[in-house]
């Protein structure tokens, strides 16, 4: 942990970004197959530009067309976000659906059959990571850049913020001493406005969303705050820039505070283990940290397609930590299954919780009834602590 004064800066973007439209229509998508079959495997991409969207990918579903009306699904997504502009609107917008059958030489790998056991869907690394500076375990300068624009979107939403459309970004300067937050140097917001307000007025208004999501106490003479530095954002979403599933992955996870392993989430089924693995690493690293064992942790597994338990596994805890590594990985193999069969029961991940991923973060979400986010669960810090001792 780094003892001098340092800036650490996170980003986040809303769902009307054109890269976060693009995932949620993947995941959306993603749902539906699922819901209809939970052993479903697909891999949804999708691309967003003025008035067109292209769906690409595979799917194990059979006949998922005659099952999924795609272009409704489509279209009440978009209208949820809020697009009704005149170069990109929920009506008008021309659908591409490119989706086919899945390979069959992928599904060799993944297939669970009487002497096979489920391997992973791809080869890759992936990371987990968890830090005690906030009480989601998450880093805080991207927590509080989730939160900011969460907040704008449900007061969009709730009619209180008519200006805004729905496209906007945020980041997050904070200044941190012996490695934690103590003050915040810089906010920044982007958000895209009518073309009838001007940006002093989308200043006002943003200005006190924006100031009642953060610590008063990290507000100091010489915070700033920045909104719309080009001074005018009118032309947003895809007809102002294309986006793509999988383009966001620092704000899908941790905002820079930790190593991405390359591969995207949104649109995979659990059997991919850039998800499901992600996931699992992730639930590790948070219950270290919530069982004291160390204030911050970082997990690496790495898996070969095909092959059912991971290549490696590789563990970084804090300098502070009394912990032997060897040890707590021994503990870890033992209580928790890394195949990626194990890593979808344990996490219980077959089942079309994936939307709600889609914005504002995989990770630091509170898990719900309906099976979402259960790898933010601290049901594991009991056993690993009793496992240690």
């Amino acid at each position: 942990m780094s003892k001098n004064p340092y800036l650490f800066t996170s980003e986040s973007v809303s769902e009307g970004h054109p890269d976060k439209i693009a995932d949620q229509l993947s995941d959306r998508i993603l749902d539906k197959f699922i819901h209809l079959n939970p052993d479903t495997r697909a891999g949804i991409e999708t691309l967003v530009t003025s008035n067109l969207v292209l769906l690409a990918g595979e799917t194990s579903l059979k006949n998922f067309r005659e099952k999924v009306d795609i272009e409704d699904l489509v279209r009440n997504c978009i209208r949820e976000i809020g697009y009704e502009d005149e170069n990109f609107h929920w009506e008008k917008v021309e659908i591409l659906d490119k989706i086919h059958g899945q390979s069959a030489d992928i599904a060799r790998g993944v297939v669970e059959s009487e002497n096979k056991t489920q391997g992973a869907g791809d080869q890759g690394i992936m990371f987990g990571y968890a830090t005690d500076e906030t009480d989601s375990y998450m880093p805080a300068s991207l927590y509080y850049a989730n939160q900011i624009l969460s907040q704008i979107s449900s007061e969009r939403k709730a009619g209180n913020l008519k200006e805004l459309g729905p496209d906007a970004k945020s980041q997050v300067t904070l200044l941190y001493e012996n490695g934690y937050p103590v003050s915040i140097s810089k906010i920044l917001v982007s958000n895209q406005h009518n073309v009838s307000v001007n940006n002093i007025h989308v200043r006002e208004i943003l200005e006190k969303v924006i100031l009642s999501t953060l610590p008063k106490e990290w507000l100091k003479s010489d915070s700033e705050i920045i909104i719309n530095p080009t001074g005018r954002f009118v032309i947003g979403g895809p007809d102002g820039d294309a986006g793509l599933t999988g383009r966001k992955i620092i704000v899908d996870t941790y905002g820079g505070a930790a190593p991405h392993g390359g591969g995207a989430f949104s649109g995979k089924d659990p059997s991919k283990v850039d998800r499901s693995a992600a996931y699992i690493a992730r639930y590790i690293a948070k219950n270290i940290v919530h069982a004291k064992i160390s204030r911050k942790c970082q997990i690496q597994i790495s898996y070969a397609i095909g092959l059912s338990y991971p290549l490696s596994l590789y563990i970084k805890l804090d300098d502070d930590a009394k912990v032997d590594t060897k040890k707590l990985s021994n503990a870890i193999m033992k209580i928790v299954d890394l195949s990626p069969k194990g890593i979808i029961d344990h996490l219980a991940l077959k089942k079309p919780i994936y939307t709600k991923t889609s914005c504002y973060g995989h990770f630091g979400r509170a898990p719900s009834e309906d099976g979402s986010f259960s790898w933010e669960k601290l049901d594991l810090a009991e056993k690993l602590l009793s496992e240690l001792s």
